[in-house]
Formats: structure tokens, sequence, C-alpha cells
């Protein structure tokens, strides 16, 4: 009988191994990030009208007289010095009677829709809106020939907020914007404007093309924003009543809105980027428009 040969020996298997295919790069191997059921993923919180966050935005709500139904503010660390902003927020709270409930920092975390609380967060009433007239009734009170933004399906609410801050340091009348394809009054618009959401007259309109129309009835110019304006901004266009369209990020006006204009104007460029963002190109405008309507008026 015939000694047995061995045979081919097994690897060794070792517990450490990660089964790792021969050949590929371990920095190419997918990650257990990657790994991670959805499930397990935090959402992203839609932004809503419901609340304010920061403390400047929550200041100058209180002082606007906005309706707060509670005010969520974080526990102070022991010996910690305590903020005058802050203080200042709580002792208007307790004079105006609006319920304070002081609250861990991670539950402010996790109802922070902003990212960027400041320690104390408003549960407000829906920002309300208001329609054209009240806008114009109020320029009419101050002797004004009334000046409005139109904001064509602005998405971004960085620049919305912006915006609003803009119009409120320039004296605008209001703003309009379209009730679709637009971004509205939430949270991250009011963060962003630093409280002028409190002061500056927002319409919000079912369709834009139809509001220019009813607009240039009662006599208002429009004046659109666009790379290929015949007029520049700054020229001799702005007396009586005015609404400049600013058009939506990357996109401008549409079509549509611009067929509406009475005339277009254009920013002259310099430099190698041949764009402005859209709160840029309006803080432009409008504060040329308003150095122009002050010059007028003094004339007269």
């Amino acid at each position: 009988m015939e000694p047995r040969r061995p045979g081919p020996r097994t690897p060794r298997r070792n517990n450490h191994d990660t089964g790792r295919p021969k050949g590929i790069p371990r920095d190419r191997l997918p990650s257990a990030r990657e790994f991670t059921p959805s499930r397990f993923q935090p959402e992203e919180q839609t932004p809503t009208d419901d609340r304010i966050e920061g403390r400047n935005p929550i200041l100058e709500a209180m002082r606007a007289g906005r309706t707060i139904n509670k005010l969520f503010v974080m526990k102070r660390l022991e010996n910690s010095r305590p903020d005058p902003t802050m203080a200042r927020i709580i002792n208007m709270a307790i004079e105006q009677k609006i319920p304070i409930m002081e609250v861990p920092k991670a539950n402010l975390d996790s109802m922070s829709q902003t990212h960027n609380h400041q320690g104390v967060i408003a549960q407000v009433a829906a920002h309300e809106y208001v329609d054209i007239d009240t806008m114009l009734e109020k320029a009419e009170e101050k002797g004004e020939a009334p000046l409005l933004l139109i904001l064509d399906e602005l998405k971004d609410a960085y620049n919305l907020g912006s915006i609003l801050r803009i119009a409120d340091a320039a004296g605008v009348h209001g703003v309009i914007i379209p009730q679709h394809r637009s971004i509205g009054l939430d949270s991250m618009v009011a963060k962003a404007s630093a409280g002028a959401i409190e002061y500056v007259p927002v319409a919000r309109v079912n369709n834009l093309s139809r509001t220019i129309l009813e607009l240039k009835e009662k006599g208002f110019w429009i004046a659109g924003t666009d790379a290929e304006g015949d007029h520049l901004y700054c020229d001799d266009i702005w007396s009586g009543p005015m609404a400049i369209v600013i058009g939506s990020e990357g996109e401008g006006m549409n079509k549509n809105i611009r067929e509406k204009c009475d005339f277009l104007m254009s920013i002259p460029m310099a430099g190698s980027v041949n764009s402005l963002n859209a709160a840029v190109a309006a803080g432009i405008v409008v504060f040329e428009a308003v150095k122009q309507r002050k010059l007028d008026s003094s004339k007269g």
C-alpha cells in the first residue's frame, strides 16, 4: 500500500482578515459610513415660519411687537458670565408675560432649523403677509413716491433675508414675492434678515405677471435688472412710483417677466466674474435709486 501524499496546504484563516479581495488597495474599500442604513441618518428639517432663532432676530421681533408664544432659552453653565443681549431678551419676555422654558443645549440643537440658534429659540405665530395696497398707503402717509422690490422666483433664504435688510435700511416701501417657485418667510429667512423681516412689508401674490400689469395701471414704472440692459443703474431713471425686479439666482428674470418691464438696466462689471448674487445686485440698485430720488426731492 502506497503512502498517502499530502495535498496542498489550506491557508490558515486569520481571524482579523477583512475579506478584502486581493489587488484592491485598502484606501479604495467602501467605508463603514457607506453601509449605514439611511434610516439612521439625521433628516434635514424643512424650515418653517413658526419660529425665530438667534438673539438679534428675536430681540427685534419683540421690539416690533411680534406675538411670541414661548421662549426656549439654553441653561447657563455654572459660573458662566451672563450675556447682556440674552438678559435683555429674558427681561423683555418677563415684561410681556411670554412663557420661558430653560432647556439644555442639546434640546435647542435638535429644535434648530438654522443650526445657529445662539442659545435661544422663539415659538411664534406664522409671519403675516400684507397686500400691496397696504404698502402704497404707507408710502402715501409718508408723502413719498412708492418704491417696491419684486423678486422673481428667489429660492435662497440668505438672499431673501439680505434683501429684506437692504429694503429696511434703504426705506423701500415693500417687497413682492410669488407664491409658487419661491422661498417664503421661514425661520432661515428671519435669521438672515437679522430682524428686518419684522419691519419690511412683504406681499405674496399668485401671479407675478398680473401683479406687474396692475402696478402699471396704478402709474408704476417697472425696471428690470439684466446684464444686457439698455440703461445703466446710475442713469437718471428713478423718479416717480417705481418697482425694481430682481431675478432669481443663476437664471435671472424669466422671459415673461422681462417682457413686461418698461426698461432694463445693467450694472457694469470690470472683473473676471461677470455676475453678482441677487442680494448684492439689489443693494447696489436700490441705494442708487434712493440717492437719486432724494436729490430730486431736494431740488423740487
